[in-house]
């Protein structure tokens, strides 16, 4: 895997740094769902903005509220939160479906304007109109696949259309000339679905690297050591496991913890640490501009990955990485798609109690090894061009294939 992403038998084309695979640029219809200014906007506009980068030129369809929202507040609810709210279950359902229609309208009128060569789709449950309109007129249609929503909704969200939510996400990765799940796990059950194994790419998450600049030489003997954490921050993160752990270390160097972002858990973390007493070595930054980021990433002396959805493709990893920051992250499978134990992170059982501070201590016990997996991630993500630019030449190959390839 360290010359390419592969499913399977399926290996991503070699691509030019110009373009897909030496091909002109392409017209991309990208059309989505998304309606705030979260992570899913990182994504969005990190690729589009490589594709665009590359040459080609990239139309992007998607609710207003996407344009409008905050991005300094992390967006809106968006209208499917809102629907969820005032209506009553399965009918907001039915309600987001129906959205398909005036979203399929409106991406129809920029694709008669646009003329574009495909359609590049983020995927969102119950949304069906890029792949109505790819099958009308008879494009490219790739899909990006983040999370299998109609599972996810339905062990936590309460989803009440099952059926129809497990047929609309199938109808949609099987309309796919292309699915790209962010990872093999999710791979597959986008598979088991019924999408073509043959026709699944994983493409994971990537960094800009010219945010992240090769770090210097850091000293051995640091008297207090920075523990790290980017993201949207809940209960089930285990952070106050953290905390905890740092109050009860008595040794050298001394530990604090640094939160770069939100979220419900922030207020008990708080009331916690000053419950302990080390308020002062419990500090969260709040909301921070995405420019912001590579620097207070780089402040970590080490960077933690608490816990991780199963089929994820943590966007702070590959920050970690990029910044060659020594990563302490849970062992299980699509983390182990990234990162290797003892060579790019200190992987740990989750199912063991104490084992991610055992890592933790691990590493602020010794520099040479904290410098060790921290240059050989950074390496990693050269190696394998774990960037925005290389998912961008990876998708704009894969949409030239399909370009060329007889229309089934």
């Amino acid at each position: 895997m360290h010359d390419g992403v592969i499913v399977g038998a399926d290996r991503i084309p070699s691509a030019s740094p110009h373009g897909g695979a030496g091909a002109g640029p392409l017209r991309i219809l990208y059309s989505h769902r998304i309606q705030s200014r979260d992570g899913q906007a990182v994504h969005l506009e990190a690729l589009v903005g490589a594709l665009r980068g590359q040459g080609h030129e990239v139309r992007v369809v998607g609710p207003s509220a996407f344009e409008t929202a905050n991005e300094a507040k992390g967006g809106g609810a968006g209208l499917t939160a809102t629907l969820r709210r005032i209506l009553p279950p399965g009918l907001s359902e039915l309600a987001e479906l129906a959205y398909s229609i005036p979203a399929y309208l409106r991406l129809a009128r920029a694709a008669a304007e646009f003329r574009p060569d495909v359609i590049y789709e983020r995927y969102n449950l119950f949304y069906l109109s890029g792949a109505w309109l790819a099958r009308r007129l008879r494009i490219p249609f790739l899909v990006e696949v983040n999370a299998p929503l109609a599972e996810e909704r339905a062990r936590f969200g309460n989803l009440r259309l099952q059926r129809l939510a497990r047929w609309s996400e199938a109808f949609v990765w099987r309309s796919a000339d292309r699915t790209l799940p962010v990872t093999e796990v999710l791979a597959g059950h986008v598979e088991a679905a019924g999408a073509a194994r043959d026709r699944t790419v994983v493409i994971p998450n990537g960094i800009h690297l010219e945010e992240f600049p090769a770090p210097g030489p850091e000293p051995a003997d640091k008297p207090e050591l920075v523990l790290g954490f980017v993201g949207f921050v809940r209960d089930w993160h285990g952070m106050d496991a953290v905390v905890r752990a740092i109050a009860a270390w008595q040794g050298t160097p001394r530990l604090s913890l640094l939160v770069v972002g939100e979220g419900p858990a922030r207020p008990g973390l708080e009331a916690l640490a000053a419950g302990l007493g080390i308020a002062d070595r419990v500090r969260f930054t709040g909301l921070a501009p995405r420019e912001e980021v590579p620097g207070l990433i780089a402040g970590f002396d080490i960077a933690l990955q608490p816990a991780a959805v199963p089929y994820a493709s943590p966007l702070k990893v590959f920050e970690y990485m990029a910044a060659a920051r020594p990563i302490v992250a849970p062992d299980q499978p699509n983390l182990r798609e990234v990162l290797e134990h003892d060579r790019t992170a200190l992987l740990f059982d989750p199912a063991r109690p104490g084992a991610m501070w055992d890592a933790v201590l691990r590493l602020a016990t010794d520099p040479a090894l904290r410098a060790r997996l921290g240059a050989a991630a950074r390496a990693e993500v050269l190696a394998r061009d774990l960037t925005w630019e290389g998912n961008a030449r990876r998708v704009a190959a894969l949409a030239e294939a399909e370009r060329q390839r007889p229309r089934r």
